[in-house]
Protein backbone atom coordinates (compact mmCIF):
# COMPACT_ATOMS: atom_id res chain seq x y z
CA UNK A 1 0.00 0.00 0.00
CA UNK A 2 2.96 2.30 0.99
CA UNK A 3 4.37 1.60 -2.47
CA UNK A 4 1.57 2.16 -4.34
CA UNK A 5 0.74 5.57 -2.42
CA UNK A 6 3.97 6.29 -3.01
CA UNK A 7 3.90 6.27 -7.01
CA UNK A 8 0.61 7.89 -7.13
CA UNK A 9 2.36 10.88 -5.37
CA UNK A 10 5.11 11.04 -7.93
CA UNK A 11 2.93 10.86 -10.44
CA UNK A 12 1.06 13.77 -9.44
CA UNK A 13 4.57 15.56 -9.23
CA UNK A 14 5.06 14.66 -12.76
CA UNK A 15 1.96 16.02 -13.59
CA UNK A 16 2.27 19.31 -12.30
CA UNK A 17 5.78 19.57 -13.69
CA UNK A 18 4.43 18.65 -16.96
CA UNK A 19 1.20 21.00 -16.80
CA UNK A 20 3.79 24.15 -15.56
CA UNK A 21 6.02 23.65 -18.33
CA UNK A 22 3.00 23.33 -21.24
CA UNK A 23 1.85 26.24 -19.34
CA UNK A 24 4.99 28.39 -20.45
CA UNK A 25 5.48 27.22 -23.97
CA UNK A 26 1.71 27.63 -24.59
CA UNK A 27 2.71 31.29 -23.53
CA UNK A 28 5.19 31.90 -25.41
CA UNK A 29 4.03 30.69 -28.60
CA UNK A 30 0.58 32.84 -28.33
CA UNK A 31 2.62 35.57 -27.74
CA UNK A 32 5.00 34.86 -31.01
CA UNK A 33 2.15 33.87 -32.75
CA UNK A 34 0.67 37.62 -32.89
CA UNK A 35 4.09 39.14 -33.11
CA UNK A 36 5.03 36.82 -36.38
CA UNK A 37 1.27 37.77 -37.84
CA UNK A 38 2.33 41.10 -37.89
CA UNK A 39 5.26 40.95 -38.94
CA UNK A 40 4.74 38.63 -41.94
CA UNK A 41 2.01 41.15 -43.10
CA UNK A 42 3.96 44.21 -42.53
CA UNK A 43 6.85 42.21 -44.83
CA UNK A 44 4.90 40.25 -47.05
CA UNK A 45 7.36 36.89 -46.07
CA UNK A 46 5.74 33.74 -46.17
CA UNK A 47 8.41 32.35 -44.26
CA UNK A 48 7.31 34.65 -41.18
CA UNK A 49 3.83 33.70 -42.15
CA UNK A 50 4.81 29.92 -41.82
CA UNK A 51 6.17 30.65 -38.93
CA UNK A 52 3.45 31.98 -37.51
CA UNK A 53 0.89 29.18 -38.70
CA UNK A 54 3.53 26.89 -36.88
CA UNK A 55 3.73 28.88 -33.82
CA UNK A 56 -0.46 28.98 -33.58
CA UNK A 57 -0.62 25.23 -33.82
CA UNK A 58 2.00 24.51 -31.40
CA UNK A 59 -0.49 26.77 -29.31
CA UNK A 60 -2.90 24.37 -29.55
CA UNK A 61 -1.43 21.61 -29.44
CA UNK A 62 0.10 22.45 -26.35
CA UNK A 63 -3.37 23.69 -24.92
CA UNK A 64 -4.44 20.35 -25.74
CA UNK A 65 -1.76 18.56 -23.96
CA UNK A 66 -2.68 20.55 -20.98
CA UNK A 67 -6.08 18.97 -21.27
CA UNK A 68 -4.93 15.32 -21.14
CA UNK A 69 -1.96 15.21 -19.10
CA UNK A 70 -4.00 12.75 -16.71
CA UNK A 71 -5.62 11.37 -19.04
CA UNK A 72 -5.22 8.17 -20.49
CA UNK A 73 -3.46 6.57 -22.97
CA UNK A 74 -5.65 6.15 -25.53
CA UNK A 75 -6.95 9.83 -24.96
CA UNK A 76 -3.05 11.37 -25.28
CA UNK A 77 -2.83 9.07 -28.51
CA UNK A 78 -6.56 10.69 -29.86
CA UNK A 79 -5.13 14.52 -29.22
CA UNK A 80 -1.90 13.52 -30.96
CA UNK A 81 -3.20 12.54 -33.88
CA UNK A 82 -5.44 15.69 -33.61
CA UNK A 83 -2.28 17.47 -33.57
CA UNK A 84 -0.94 15.55 -36.41
CA UNK A 85 -4.29 17.22 -38.34
CA UNK A 86 -3.53 20.60 -37.13
CA UNK A 87 0.12 20.33 -38.41
CA UNK A 88 -0.90 18.96 -42.02
CA UNK A 89 -3.29 22.30 -41.92
CA UNK A 90 -0.38 24.52 -41.47
CA UNK A 91 1.17 22.94 -44.10
CA UNK A 92 -1.45 23.24 -46.77
CA UNK A 93 -1.97 27.16 -45.49
CA UNK A 94 1.95 27.35 -46.39
CA UNK A 95 1.35 25.62 -49.71
CA UNK A 96 -1.47 28.27 -50.09
CA UNK A 97 0.95 31.07 -49.54
CA UNK A 98 3.18 30.11 -51.46
CA UNK A 99 0.80 29.93 -54.56
CA UNK A 100 -0.07 33.43 -53.78
CA UNK A 101 3.11 34.39 -53.64
CA UNK A 102 3.47 33.28 -56.82
CA UNK A 103 1.27 33.86 -58.85
CA UNK A 104 -1.14 36.98 -57.31
CA UNK A 105 1.35 39.08 -55.45
CA UNK A 106 4.83 38.31 -55.76
CA UNK A 107 6.24 41.49 -53.89
CA UNK A 108 9.59 41.88 -52.39
CA UNK A 109 9.19 40.69 -48.82
CA UNK A 110 11.27 43.02 -46.00
CA UNK A 111 14.37 41.76 -45.13
CA UNK A 112 15.21 43.92 -42.27
CA UNK A 113 11.31 43.05 -40.36
CA UNK A 114 12.45 39.22 -41.08
CA UNK A 115 15.70 39.37 -39.54
CA UNK A 116 14.36 40.88 -36.25
CA UNK A 117 10.92 38.62 -35.98
CA UNK A 118 12.78 36.07 -37.36
CA UNK A 119 15.21 36.26 -34.02
CA UNK A 120 12.54 36.94 -31.60
CA UNK A 121 10.89 34.03 -32.95
CA UNK A 122 13.81 31.49 -32.51
CA UNK A 123 14.87 33.06 -29.47
CA UNK A 124 11.63 31.99 -27.63
CA UNK A 125 11.71 28.56 -29.95
CA UNK A 126 14.60 27.66 -28.37
CA UNK A 127 13.26 28.37 -24.59
CA UNK A 128 10.45 26.00 -25.36
CA UNK A 129 12.98 23.42 -26.38
CA UNK A 130 15.40 23.35 -23.59
CA UNK A 131 11.80 23.40 -21.63
CA UNK A 132 10.17 20.67 -22.94
CA UNK A 133 13.76 18.40 -23.52
CA UNK A 134 13.23 16.69 -19.68
CA UNK A 135 10.14 15.32 -21.74
CA UNK A 136 11.25 14.30 -25.05
CA UNK A 137 11.16 10.60 -24.16
CA UNK A 138 7.93 10.60 -21.98
CA UNK A 139 4.56 9.60 -23.30
CA UNK A 140 2.63 10.12 -26.93
CA UNK A 141 1.42 13.77 -25.61
CA UNK A 142 5.00 15.26 -23.71
CA UNK A 143 6.86 13.70 -27.05
CA UNK A 144 4.34 15.14 -29.65
CA UNK A 145 4.97 18.77 -27.87
CA UNK A 146 8.40 17.81 -28.18
CA UNK A 147 8.32 17.26 -31.78
CA UNK A 148 6.66 20.38 -32.15
CA UNK A 149 9.36 22.68 -30.72
CA UNK A 150 12.21 21.05 -32.33
CA UNK A 151 10.54 21.98 -35.95
CA UNK A 152 10.22 25.62 -34.32
CA UNK A 153 14.04 25.44 -34.55
CA UNK A 154 14.22 24.48 -37.97
CA UNK A 155 11.73 26.86 -38.75
CA UNK A 156 13.10 29.86 -37.11
CA UNK A 157 16.87 29.13 -38.49
CA UNK A 158 15.01 28.94 -41.54
CA UNK A 159 13.51 32.36 -41.64
CA UNK A 160 16.50 34.08 -40.55
CA UNK A 161 18.47 32.46 -43.53
CA UNK A 162 15.19 33.64 -45.98
CA UNK A 163 15.90 37.14 -44.68
CA UNK A 164 19.59 37.17 -44.63
CA UNK A 165 19.18 35.84 -48.70
CA UNK A 166 16.70 38.16 -49.83
CA UNK A 167 18.71 40.99 -48.64
CA UNK A 168 22.06 39.40 -50.37
CA UNK A 169 19.93 38.39 -53.87
CA UNK A 170 17.02 41.57 -53.52
CA UNK A 171 14.47 38.61 -54.74
CA UNK A 172 11.69 37.36 -53.21
CA UNK A 173 12.42 33.88 -54.31
CA UNK A 174 14.73 32.88 -51.57
CA UNK A 175 11.19 33.92 -48.98
CA UNK A 176 9.14 31.35 -51.41
CA UNK A 177 11.92 28.72 -51.29
CA UNK A 178 12.34 28.45 -47.62
CA UNK A 179 8.36 29.20 -47.24
CA UNK A 180 8.82 25.50 -49.61
CA UNK A 181 11.25 23.71 -47.25
CA UNK A 182 9.04 24.48 -44.39
CA UNK A 183 5.83 22.73 -45.95
CA UNK A 184 7.94 19.98 -45.88
CA UNK A 185 9.20 19.84 -42.42
CA UNK A 186 5.74 19.94 -41.39
CA UNK A 187 4.15 17.08 -43.56
CA UNK A 188 7.55 15.10 -42.22
CA UNK A 189 6.31 15.79 -38.84
CA UNK A 190 2.49 14.92 -39.40
CA UNK A 191 3.60 11.76 -40.90
CA UNK A 192 5.91 10.94 -37.78
CA UNK A 193 3.61 12.44 -34.89
CA UNK A 194 0.72 10.50 -36.79
CA UNK A 195 2.32 7.75 -36.80
CA UNK A 196 3.44 7.62 -33.14
CA UNK A 197 -0.24 8.11 -32.38
CA UNK A 198 -1.71 4.97 -33.93
CA UNK A 199 1.11 3.05 -32.15
CA UNK A 200 0.02 4.10 -28.99
CA UNK A 201 -3.92 3.58 -30.11
CA UNK A 202 -2.38 0.18 -30.69
CA UNK A 203 -0.66 -0.31 -26.91
CA UNK A 204 -4.05 0.69 -25.40
CA UNK A 205 -6.17 -1.36 -27.17
CA UNK A 206 -3.41 -4.91 -26.46
CA UNK A 207 -4.84 -6.96 -23.79
CA UNK A 208 -1.88 -5.84 -21.52
CA UNK A 209 -2.80 -1.95 -21.72
CA UNK A 210 -6.87 -3.26 -21.32
CA UNK A 211 -6.04 -5.48 -18.40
Amino acid sequence: MAGRCGCEVEARRLQARQRRVLWIVLLLNAATFVLMVAAALSARSTALLSGALDNLGDALTYALSLAVVASSLRAKARVAMFKAAMILGAALAVAASIAWRLFVDPALPLFGTMGWAGAVNLTANLLCLVLLHPHRHGDVNLASAWECARNDIADGLAVLAAGAAVWWTGAAWPDLLVAGLLLGVFLRSAWRVSAAARKALARAGSPVQAG
